[in-house]
């Protein structure tokens, strides 16, 4: 439900603020806030999480990050709306940490690497309505079509949380974490933190999954933020074709989850690791090189597609698990509390500079994501060089 709700809108997010009036610098802006005020709620979200519940406080702020910014969105005449629905959307790293937890708490060891591809398989089926979207925008004005969705992504994401919460219950750890902490404030918990960071540094594989998950956030990010502009403004797509390339990198994307990944990932770590990096690597590397005029720029995109949607699948499922295996079970929460916060706040001045990257050339942000997918590349090589 989720991604028959925002998955519909991504494609054409950033030109739709371009067609809004709004320039490249400013996107990334709005980028750099809703990055930076995951850093805040990051932090938050581990108190957070352990007081209300895993169930209550993905229902609560699920509301808060999706729900509410949609309508904002929908609505949206200038700059600032953005600025205030990134400062909502920002909530959205309380309900990742609730979520995750409500996900996996009860969860076996060895289920987890499969439970994320199923996740994130079941968010690439809404590539199969990416037409619609293709259809609104050929028969309306884009801001008009692009309003429509924001308005459906309200009524699917509002629904989605109320079943969530009244199909699921709460995880044992849960439990747990609400009955120590009922009749204590949220601040009175952060000094805890100190403990749970000192047990952070210890661990080499968290400190790894600290670096992966920041690599792939940023690399995700600019990549949200800037390809449709690229392919748009650069390359020269056209409006209603913008959600059919999304549409076939997901679908090669869920076939990979299914196949190629699982089976590599059963054989350890280390090999969709190096290989999710090469493959995005590759991806990145062709859109760049993509020609700006002609029929052939059209097989050109479709292939660095294929390579994005190996890479991109294989570092969200690897990013997820490596975080999943090197945390403290007991302190699951406050633990991806401070992990989410430490990868915002080396995230967020990304956005910026993507977009001050792409307002001197299109390409550039792109040629970012290369030095930050090698670097992920060379990590992945010397952590397993066993």
């Amino acid at each position: 439900m989720w991604g028959l709700s925002m998955n519909l809108c991504l494609p054409y997010a950033s030109v739709y603020m371009l067609a809004l009036g709004m320039n490249d610098v400013q996107v990334g802006i709005v980028a750099s806030v809703y990055m930076l005020m995951q850093v805040v709620f990051a932090f938050l979200g581990g108190p957070i999480t352990d007081k209300l519940g895993r169930r209550l406080s993905t229902a609560i702020f699920d509301f808060t990050a999706w729900s509410l910014p949609c309508v904002i969105w929908c609505f949206a005449q200038n700059f600032w709306a953005f600025i205030i629905a990134a400062l909502l959307n920002g909530t959205m790293k309380i309900t990742q940490n609730s979520w995750d937890c409500l996900l996996v708490e009860d969860a076996e060891r060895e289920q987890i690497p499969d439970i994320y591809s199923l996740v994130i398989s079941a968010g690439q089926l809404s590539a199969l309505f990416a037409p619609i979207s293709a259809i609104l925008v050929s028969r309306y004005s884009l801001v008009f079509a692009v309003r429509i969705l924001y308005a459906n992504a309200f009524i699917i994401m509002t629904a989605k949380l109320i079943i969530l919460y009244i199909c699921s219950r709460e995880t044992r750890t849960g439990m747990v974490r609400m009955a120590e902490t009922k009749g204590k404030s949220l601040f009175s918990q952060v000094p805890g933190y100190a403990g749970v960071l000192r047990l952070m540094l210890k661990s080499k594989g968290t400190l790894f999954a600290i670096l992966i998950s920041a690599l792939v956030s940023i690399v995700g990010m600019i990549n949200t933020s800037f390809w449709q502009i690229i392919v748009n403004k650069r390359i020269g797509v056209p409006d209603s074709f913008l959600p059919l390339f999304p549409m076939f990198r997901s679908i090669i994307s869920m076939i990979f989850l299914f196949t190629l990944i699982p089976w590599l990932t059963h054989k350890g770590l280390k090999h969709p690791l190096r290989y999710g990096f090469a493959s995005y690597f590759i991806g990145q590397l062709l859109l760049i090189l993509t020609p700006l005029q002609g029929d052939f720029r059209y097989p050109v995109l479709l292939v660095s597609c294929v390579f994005d949607a190996f890479g991109s699948g294989a570092l969200a499922m690897m990013a997820e698990s490596l975080v999943a295996l090197h945390v403290d079970e007991a302190e699951r929460a406050r633990v991806l509390s401070i992990l989410m916060m430490i990868i915002m706040l080396v995230s967020t001045p990304f956005g910026w500079i993507a977009g001050l990257l792409s307002e001197t050339a299109r390409w550039l942000p792109f040629a970012l994501n290369l030095i930050l997918l090698a670097t992920g590349w060379t990590a992945g090589t010397l952590f397993y060089r066993k």
